[in-house]
């Protein structure tokens, strides 16, 4: 089978993985339908996150080691079990054991997807172009994020579980695609003695040992947190300078579109602006969206919100790149997945904050 077919099949794999309907909605399912209180949802928020981030360093290692494409093969069965979990959940646990289920999931996507595209580049010589792959690829999952976000509303008017088998069909078909990708040449290198041994090299190589990784690591990750935390913060912000309910879904979509927009656009930024342009941009983008939200009182400010997301879509094709370039088959996962690990302290003081104002 041809390798170079991996790169459309990775493109349909993103859009729905990112195609999850019951996203919208999900709050709504919790509060009316299971009863769930804000503290739990909060809790269940936090929780979801964490076992994301704690399993991203063991799922990016395990991916490097069984194989990208089993990794995405796990990721998918594990990802219809976490939905399938919500179709009979009706309490605090039983959701909080499909959360778990779905982090665990979305842990072992997040690395293998990014990893074998750059592979599967490697093996056809279009490794330096991978940004502009990235960037697609990065695209398609906005789209199907939108998508999921104008439809998921509908479909929970018709009956409120409607979304849910919807999104286990769609982990089926995931699961069809990761089954036909082509796997890339595993290290023939000198076999570890121990994994531990392993991946703590792995960690100390991206993080003291090699500069310009850590520093890209670090950047990366400052500029992740800074598009995050307003994630959880847009929807009171709207609600609090008037936007009309209706707009929520149109907003949300529109924001996902715009990070789509400027991950297609990342490639060619980099080739017109250089890298010290591309930072300054970040950077102009970050504080004026900061600000604009910060000082603008009227109904419209939400619309400073989407110069983060076009923040975020510009500079996650340009800071893969580096962290590929720098990176082998043995543990570009790994390395991969270090850049979201190191996320968790900022997740922990955000959701500890949001639990006591609760």
């Amino acid at each position: 089978m041809n390798i170079s077919s991996n790169i459309r099949k990775l493109y349909a794999f993103s859009f729905l993985k990112m195609a999850l309907f019951p996203m919208a909605i999900i709050t709504l399912f919790w509060k009316d339908q299971v009863g769930l209180s804000l503290t739990e949802i909060l809790v269940l928020q936090g929780l979801f996150s964490l076992a994301t981030l704690l399993m991203e360093y063991p799922s990016g290692y395990l991916s490097d080691r069984l194989g990208y494409r089993s990794a995405l093969n796990l990721a998918s069965v594990i990802g219809i079990l976490g939905w399938g979990a919500y179709t009979v959940a009706d309490s605090f646990l039983s959701v909080l054991l499909a959360e778990i289920l779905l982090g665990i999931s979305f842990a072992f996507i997040s690395g293998s997807d990014s990893a074998l595209l750059y592979e599967t580049l490697r093996q056809t010589g279009d490794e330096e172009h991978y940004s502009r792959y990235d960037g697609r690829m990065t695209g398609y999952a906005q789209f199907g994020e939108a998508a999921g976000a104008l439809f998921a509303g509908v479909m929970y008017a018709v009956t409120p579980l409607f979304p849910f088998f919807v999104q286990i069909g769609v982990w089926v078909l995931a699961l069809a695609i990761s089954r036909s990708l082509v796997e890339t040449p595993a290290d023939t290198g000198e076999r570890p003695q121990s994994h531990l041994t392993e991946a703590l090299h792995t960690c100390r190589y991206a993080l003291k040992e090699n500069r310009s990784l850590r520093y890209t690591i670090l950047l990366a990750t400052v500029l992740g947190i800074s598009s995050f935390f307003p994630v959880w913060l847009i929807q009171p912000y709207m609600q609090e300078t008037g936007v009309p309910l209706a707009w929520f879904g149109p907003v949300w979509a529109g924001a996902n579109l715009t990070v789509a927009l400027f991950s297609l656009l990342s490639h060619r930024s980099f080739f017109v602006l250089g890298e010290r342009g591309m930072a300054l941009i970040f950077f102009v983008l970050i504080l004026g969206g900061y600000l604009g939200l910060g000082f603008c009182g009227a109904w419209w400010g939400f619309l400073f919100y989407f110069l983060l997301t076009a923040m975020r879509g510009l500079q996650g094709p340009r800071m893969r790149h580096h962290i590929q370039s720098a990176s082998q088959r043995r543990n570009r996962a790994s390395i991969l997945s270090l850049k979201f690990f190191i996320l968790l302290p900022p997740l922990l003081f955000l959701f500890l904050r949001n639990l006591r104002t609760a």
